[in-house]
């Protein structure tokens, strides 16, 4: 993880681009009845009951220091999709040397996928365009793509789609307006938030690294100066106790 957060500390440099890529399943989703439109005083409303017509997948990627997206909606996400999208990302950066790909350890995710979809020299060309960061298991927050589909989430893939090309069209409509916008993000989780906020696990790997724990607040005395005198805390029995009698008198 903290080879990945060292890159997103880096400045930007357009020779080595960072980019974060996913993939993210989509539902297709249709009405068993007419929804009632919206009118004036009155939100649009739809039947509980729907139907489903199977589902499609998302592969997204977004350029965090300039806000450059990219995206495909496929039927299927295998290596031959990974590969065509791989080609895709490839052209849009014709002078980078090496575009540093943030991505999850998916069994697709590698330069097997261009040797078995493309002729050697052109795999071996494509594969020589990408520097690889995988991000580690059960961290895929750590990938800032994740905040992009958050962000697709609420603007279109929240309500029902029924067609795959409805849901192309809504879902690259709005990266494509996000992306002339040139949304950035601005990531702020660093090395040294890591090694304070998780040192728990930091220290199951090393005892040494308790020197990055956070300093621990300083134990508040259990007697209270009030007008010079010093007044002790009961014990929850010795209160109950006292309860009980004031209760008798």
């Amino acid at each position: 993880m903290e080879r990945i957060l060292w890159l997103y500390g880096l400045p930007y440099n357009p020779l080595y681009p960072v980019v974060c890529f996913d993939e993210r399943p989509c539902f297709l989703i249709g009405d068993l009845l007419p929804p009632l439109p919206l009118q004036p005083g009155k939100v649009r409303k739809e039947h509980y009951a729907y139907e489903k017509h199977g589902s499609c997948a998302l592969l997204a990627a977004i350029e965090p220091l300039t806000g450059l997206r990219l995206g495909q909606v496929r039927e299927q996400r295998t290596k031959r999709e990974y590969t065509q999208f791989c080609q895709a990302l490839a052209a849009l950066y014709p002078d980078a040397i090496k575009i540093r790909l943030v991505q999850d350890n998916l069994n697709t995710h590698n330069a097997s996928a261009f040797y078995e979809h493309l002729p050697a020299d052109e795999a071996f060309a494509l594969a020589q365009r990408f520097e690889f960061y995988y991000t580690p298991k059960s961290a895929s927050w750590v990938n800032m793509i994740e905040c992009e589909f958050s962000a697709l989430s609420r603007g279109c893939l929240h309500q029902r789609i029924p067609t795959i090309e409805q849901l192309r069209t809504s879902v690259l409509t709005l990266l494509n307006e996000r992306s002339a916008k040139k949304i950035k993000i601005h990531w702020q989780f660093s090395i040294q938030s890591a090694r304070t906020k998780l040192n728990t696990h930091y220290e199951r790997v090393q005892k040494a690294n308790a020197k990055f724990a956070p300093p621990q607040p300083a134990p508040e005395s259990m007697d209270q100066a009030d007008g010079g005198a010093t007044v002790s805390f009961e014990s929850s029995a010795d209160a109950q106790c006292t309860r009980r009698h004031a209760a008798l008198l």
